[in-house]
């Protein structure tokens, strides 16, 4: 049974990120909202959740998970970055975007595509986990919450305790989430490629 916790959109207490990170750490999955929708949520070194994870989104590794960072020079750790990509990261982040770009030896290579060894990072624009990546001091490993078989994501700490109760560790309910997901932007290339339009403009990528 997942530990459920209510936590205040734009003051959330410390003591309940202190809680979650706590399930992060030790190995659990959670489920946290965003500013695209809710997301499943692990330790970026542990395999066992990673599966879970996947096995939850029924998907496989050639699924791009997404690095889920607090700020850009977390990004810049885990994936490589050279001057254009950064003003363009710069200039939308915090935002609903999700970068695909190529990873750096800092991460597992189990996280990482099979065959392009890039991953999904982004830095999301919410103040609840904004709050909960600086309590754990490093990324989060996420995938949006879609469960095997549904189109739309959970909006509802209540649904994804009503469907999800035995197989995850800790809900953070920080209220309704949207259920458009994040843009995706492909910039292993010269040029931005446009993977998924989602909630973040793409004007400032000239992909609009």
């Amino acid at each position: 049974m997942a530990q459920y916790l209510t936590i205040h959109p734009d003051n959330p207490q410390q003591r309940l990120l202190h809680m979650a990170a706590e399930v992060v750490r030790r190995g659990g999955v959670i489920a946290l909202p965003t500013d695209s929708s809710y997301a499943l949520g692990c330790h970026l070194g542990d395999k066992a959740a990673v599966e879970r994870i996947r096995s939850l989104r029924g998907v496989d590794e050639r699924h791009h998970l997404t690095l889920m960072c607090r700020d850009l020079s977390q990004i810049g750790q885990f994936a490589r970055v050279d001057n254009a990509r950064y003003r363009l990261l710069k200039a939308t982040t915090p935002g609903s975007y999700t970068f695909i770009l190529e990873g750096t030896r800092e991460l597992p290579r189990r996280v990482l595509h099979p065959k392009r060894k890039t991953i999904g990072l982004r830095v999301p624009a919410h103040t609840v986990t904004l709050a909960l990546l600086e309590e754990l001091g490093e990324p989060l490993l996420t995938s949006t919450l879609i469960i095997a078989g549904d189109e739309d994501p959970l909006t509802e700490g209540w649904e994804i305790q009503d469907r999800l109760d035995a197989q995850i560790d800790l809900i953070l309910d920080g209220g309704r989430c949207g259920v458009e997901p994040t843009s995706v932007i492909d910039l292993t290339a010269a040029l931005p490629l446009l993977v998924r339009a989602g909630r973040g403009e793409l004007a400032p990528f000239g992909l609009d």
